[in-house]
């Protein structure tokens, strides 16, 4: 791809898409797929024009079939459900056969609420803006032009749902007002001002209304025309990026090859992407990579706030909420695209164009050394690259999953957007940052659970904490200089609730101790916990409540296919966390078996006046390494760059 001052467009083989390739059982649900398991559910039990589908992805088979197929071997497919009635109201699991025709299971789920739809979304904000009272409040404020107002629908937790709603599926609502037409709508936050809908229904069941603070002249613009005096820079100059051979991966439908690195791309309404197989050489690193659940608890206990907790994942799905990276200079390079397909609340199938960018980058040097008589040897590193874009309401969310030709996976969130703000009158809110006249936005969090399967060498892995020691001066150590290391397995899930220590530089490694490696030790990767951050919560905090995942960086638990939900699988308008404190009551071994490592990581966000109107990107990671998965560096394979630094 080509940079250029005016534009972003393709290049050379740039923006190819993914063809159709070899059939594997773990590709997504195709909108064939889609269509057919709505069928089946219609046919067999009655699900009719009442009924609302909330989820649909593919059942992954068991790991041993995924590790045992051949391409040609037959395929079984089916496909998890999960739909309600908006009369009744009770959410019914269901897993359908897309072999057989069939409904495999049927269960109901009483007491729960499945997660919430674009469509409810869709639906609330066409309702509100033309319901008489809505009208009436906003002209209150001298809010007259309802083209220019949004309707924002929140899911609740069910300790704040007001007394006589907690069994209904109901949603709270933030209202905001654009400036002007196509103006930034989250510029002006109608203050004061809170509905709470029946989402079954879409009914009005109460109204908040209580005297807000007199607006804010704010300047909450970000598009460049309607930026009072911005003047564009005028000495930035073309940057291209060019690949004029094409490029070094390969695409086989949904299999990725790139160098040594192996792996499979599926996508699902949930996770979004999820990144299955991968593999170094031919050595299995993970079975499967995704993110399971996104926490954002905003820290403002004011009238206006103290609900705002979202589980971005849980209750409404980064599958549902990415974009098609068409529409704008999300990816440099000779790319290539992979679209998604996901379904609407009617079972019907719909296409995300574009919804994975591939491409490759230039990662600067790899290794290097300069010798008197051997002179200069350097390589540069390059990295393969899979990305995919959310757009949670107001918030920008850009994942990176990175892969490096020395073996280590990288994987970087790009939080940006508009931030929540609120007017205020005197004194401002000590829960905040002033980013405008008279106007704060709250201190929140954004805590992302990644789940990461692992699989180093084969199933038979141990989580092995490692932690430094100074030892004592003595006449071995006499000046004090000696650093040891101590290790010790995680051997049951008791144990398996990890904390970073930094006195210690503990450190956590996922390893195979039944392949030793040639030096006798046992091949691994290690996780490097860039980016972790403490809840800062009282223990009965409703959100900590709903998510106690977040009381550690490092969680270990032993694999099961059903516990894929860190937080629980019903988040929406959910009581207690009903996740991995649950899963690990039953305090299985954790010693040469599958288990599954899940890293919490996020962004302590103290807004700054530079975050306002649209947010530079903040920037958070974490890394896998290997250790002793190589005998040494697996770099020096690298050839040098054609012409240069040679």
């Amino acid at each position: 791809m080509t940079e250029l001052a005016s534009s972003c467009h393709a290049s050379g083989s740039a923006g190819a898409r993914a063809a159709a390739g070899t059939p594997h059982p773990l590709d997504p649900l195709t909108p064939e797929e889609f269509r057919a398991a709505a069928a089946v559910l219609r046919r067999d039990k009655g699900v009719d024009e009442r009924w609302r589908f909330a989820s649909m992805e593919l059942r992954e088979p068991a790991k041993d079939v995924v590790r045992a197929f051949s391409p040609g071997d037959p395929i079984r497919r089916e496909a998890r459900v999960t739909v309600w009635s908006r009369d009744e109201g009770t959410p019914y699991k269901a897993v359908v056969s897309l072999t057989d025709d069939a409904v495999l299971s049927w269960e109901a789920v009483p007491g729960e609420q499945a997660n919430m739809t674009l469509d409810e979304w869709h639906e609330a904000h066409e309702v509100l803006i033309r319901h008489p009272d809505v009208v009436a409040a906003l002209a209150r404020r001298g809010i007259t032009d309802l083209d220019l107002v949004l309707i924002d629908t929140w899911a609740y937790g069910h300790s704040l749902i007001p007394q006589g709603l907690q069994d209904r599926r109901v949603g709270w609502t933030d209202v905001w007002r654009r400036s002007v037409p196509n103006g930034n709508p989250y510029a002006n936050p109608v203050m004061g001002l809170h509905f709470v809908v029946d989402l079954n229904t879409m009914e009005l069941l109460h109204t908040e209304d209580s005297a807000p603070p007199q607006p804010a002249p704010v300047m909450g613009e970000y598009l460049p025309a309607l930026v009072p005096g911005l003047q564009q820079r005028t000495d930035v100059r073309p940057l291209e990026i060019t690949q004029p051979e094409g490029v070094s991966f390969e695409l086989d439908g949904h299999e990725l090859r790139w160098q040594n690195w192996s792996m499979r791309l599926g996508f699902n309404h949930r996770e979004g992407l999820v990144i299955h197989r991968v593999s170094y050489d031919g050595r299995p690193v993970a079975h499967r990579m995704s993110f399971a659940e996104m926490v954002v608890p905003y820290r403002d206990p004011s009238p206006d706030h103290h609900r705002r907790t979202a589980f971005d994942i849980g209750e409404w799905g980064l599958g549902f909420m990415t974009t098609s990276l068409k529409l704008g200079c999300d990816c440099l390079g000779d790319i290539t695209y992979v679209d998604a397909v996901l379904h609407d609340t009617r079972g019907e199938p719909y296409t995300i164009e574009n919804a994975i960018c591939l491409h490759e980058e230039d990662d600067g040097v790899l290794w290097k050394h300069v010798d008197e008589q051997a002179g200069s040897e350097v390589r540069r590193s390059r990295r393969m690259v899979v990305s995919f874009h959310a757009t949670v309401a107001n918030y920008e969310y850009l994942t990176y999953w990175r892969f490096y030709q020395d073996g280590t996976i990288q994987c970087e969130v790009r939080a940006t957007g508009i931030m929540v703000t609120s007017a205020f009158e005197g004194t401002p809110p000590a829960y905040g940052t002033v980013v405008d006249e008279r106007t704060y936005a709250p201190i929140h969090q954004h805590f992302v659970v990644a789940r990461l399967d692992m699989e180093v060498d084969g199933p038979e892995n141990t989580v092995v904490v490692t932690e430094s020691e100074a030892l004592p001066v003595s006449e071995d150590n006499p000046y004090g200089l000696a650093v040891v290391t101590r290790s010790r397995p995680v051997e049951r899930e008791s144990e398996g609730r990890l904390d970073l220590d930094f006195a210690t530089q503990r450190s956590f490694k996922v390893v195979n101790r039944t392949k030793p490696n040639r030096l006798g030790t046992a091949p691994g990767y290690k996780l490097y916990p860039n980016s972790a951050l403490p809840s800062m919560a009282h223990a009965d905090a409703p959100f900590r409540q709903r998510a106690q995942v977040i009381d550690h960086p490092v969680w270990v638990s032993r694999f099961d296919e059903e516990q894929r939900w860190p937080s629980g699988e019903f988040c929406n308008q959910s009581r207690r966390d009903a996740g991995l404190p649950v899963w690990q009551e039953a305090d299985r071994s954790l010693v040469d078996t599958e288990l599954v490592l899940w890293h919490v990581f996020g962004i302590h966000h103290v807004p700054r006046p530079e975050d306002w109107p649209v947010m530079p990107v903040d920037v958070v990671s974490f890394e896998l390494k290997p250790v002793g998965f190589f005998d040494r560096n697996p770099a020096l394979d690298v050839p040098p760059a054609p012409g240069t630094c040679h």
